[in-house]
C-alpha cells in the first residue's frame, strides 16, 4: 500500500512537472514572439526613417534640377535670338526625327524631300524643347539615384 501511494505521488509529481514545463514553454514562446514583433517594428521604423531621409534628399535634388532647367529655358531668347530663328529654318526632317526620338519610336516611311520647305517651328522652340527634355532626363536620373540609395540602405540594414 505504501509502495502504491509512493507510485501515485511520484506520478502526480511527474504530471505536475510536465504541466509546469508546458506553461514555461508557452511563456517562452510568447516572449520570443513578442521580441520578434518588437524587432520587426524597430526595423520597420528604421526603414521608414531612412526612406524619409532618402526621399527628402532626392526631392531636393529634383527640385534643384527643375529650377536649373527653368533658368536655362529662360535664357533661350538670349542665346537663340529672333535673328537666329529667321536665319536658321528648322527642316521638316529634323522635326520628324526629333519627335520620333522623343517618343522612342522608329521613323516610319522615307526620309522625305531634302528641298522640302522648313517646318513652322522656330529654332528657339527647338532649343527650349531640348532643354526641357534634358531637364526631365536629369530629374529622372536624380530619382533613380535616390531609389538606389534607398535600396542600398535597406540591404545594409538587412545585414546588420
Amino acid at each position: 500500500m505504501l509502495a502504491a501511494l509512493l507510485v501515485i505521488v511520484t506520478l502526480l509529481g511527474v504530471v505536475v512537472a510536465l504541466i509546469q514545463q508546458r506553461r514555461i514553454d508557452g511563456v517562452g514562446r510568447q516572449r520570443d514572439h513578442a521580441e520578434a514583433q518588437r524587432d520587426a517594428a524597430i526595423q520597420q521604423r528604421d526603414a521608414v526613417s531612412g526612406d524619409a531621409k532618402v526621399i527628402t534628399r532626392y526631392v531636393d535634388r529634383v527640385q534643384y534640377v527643375r529650377e536649373a532647367g527653368a533658368t536655362i529655358v529662360k535664357e533661350v531668347p538670349v542665346y537663340v535670338t529672333p535673328q537666329a530663328d529667321r536665319a536658321c529654318p528648322v527642316p521638316v526632317g529634323f522635326v520628324r526625327l526629333h519627335d520620333a526620338a522623343a517618343e522612342n519610336r522608329p521613323l516610319a516611311g522615307p526620309a522625305g524631300d531634302s528641298d522640302a520647305p522648313a517646318a513652322s517651328i522656330a529654332l528657339s522652340t527647338v532649343a527650349s524643347t531640348v532643354a526641357d527634355n534634358y531637364t526631365s532626363c536629369h530629374a529622372i536620373r536624380e530619382q533613380l539615384i535616390g531609389l538606389q540609395d534607398a535600396v542600398r540602405q535597406r540591404q545594409a540594414q538587412a545585414h546588420d
